[in-house]
């Protein structure tokens, strides 16, 4: 069975995700590329669990977020560093295709409070400004309008979500450093794209492929919105407009949204799934931007890293 690869945007760099492993490439002041790699937790990406229509999804976005979160921490930690002796090659460096790679051996560290409380601020932020906020708004807006059905107030509910999540992608979007953040965004897509059509991966290449991919997590976000307009419409029928339900709920519409993103990518190629994933594909033009060739190069160099850890190329391609 054909793998789908994976990967997020951090700062100055792109982590990828692989079966068993990931890797974060991060551009340092000094020009260099630094790449961390690390195994993955087994149980979650090669046991059973990856098995389990719905839980696979919620435990693999639980996975996830904490993968996530230590790629950024890392990253952070890399970019931001002070440059000691500018344009000096650093002693670790592997010359690469041209590239100066450093292989760094230390563990990024999440399991102190310092990484839980990151992921706990942001699920609270997440859950206050996408769940309660839209929640409280289109109650508010259904009293006003005097509208009692429910499949009606969650529209409302979901079009408010859907303005909130836009307008505050709009807002960051405005800083230099978000902007550099979606541009490795769309690196990491174009390498993607690049590697399934089967072509090879210099930055040169890999710049003319599409910043758009089926499986973004920006179209995760999308098609949760959509579900959640459905799942809260029925439960809202039954046991009436609670904000518990809603938070009880949210594996379950993650879960449903993580089987559906799964099936349209594995689909794509079918005329009317690509019809449905329009809107997916349209609002990831917010969260990336075209990338420069050195973005490229950097998302290239952590992908190959992957793929030569798992014996898909030698390490020296």
């Amino acid at each position: 069975m054909k793998f789908n690869y994976g990967g997020q945007a951090v700062i100055e760099g792109v982590m990828m995700r692989g079966q068993h492993v990931f890797a974060v490439a991060v551009r340092a002041p000094d020009g260099s590329i630094e790449v961390h790699e690390a195994p993955l937790n087994k149980a979650l990406y090669r046991g059973r669990i990856p098995k389990m229509p719905f839980v696979r999804g919620i435990i693999g976005l639980w996975d996830a977020l904490g993968l996530g979160t230590r790629a950024l921490m890392w990253s952070a930690d890399v970019a931001l560093q002070e440059e000691e002796t500018p344009g000096a090659i650093p002693a670790e460096a592997v010359p690469v295709d041209g590239v100066v790679v450093v292989q760094k051996e230390k563990a990024i560290d999440f399991n102190g409070p310092i990484g839980w409380a990151t992921v706990a601020f942001s699920l609270i932020l997440g859950m206050g400004l996408f769940l309660v906020l839209p929640t409280a708004a289109a109650t508010f807006i259904a009293n006003l309008i005097g509208v009692e059905n429910s499949l009606v107030i969650n529209l409302i509910e979901g079009v408010i979500q859907l303005g909130i999540l836009v307008g505050y992608i709009s807002l960051i979007g405005l800083m230099e450093d978000t902007r550099r953040l979606f541009g490795y965004h769309g690196a990491e897509h174009k390498t993607i794209n690049a590697y399934e059509a089967g072509a090879e991966l210099i930055p040169e290449v890999v710049a003319q492929y599409p910043i758009e991919h089926p499986r973004c997590g920006t179209a995760f976000l999308l098609t949760v919105a959509f579900i959640g307009i459905l799942v809260f419409g029925i439960v809202d029928s039954l046991v009436g407009r609670l904000l518990i339900t809603r938070i009880i709920l949210i594996p379950l519409v993650a879960g449903i949204s993580y089987e559906v993103l799964r099936y349209t990518a594995k689909n794509i190629d079918k005329p009317w799934v690509r019809l449905m994933i329009t809107p997916n594909l349209a609002l990831q033009h917010l969260t990336t931007r075209q990338p420069d060739l050195t973005m490229i190069e950097v998302a290239i160099v952590a992908f190959k890293k992957v793929l030569a850890s798992e014996g898909v190329i030698s390490p020296e391609e």
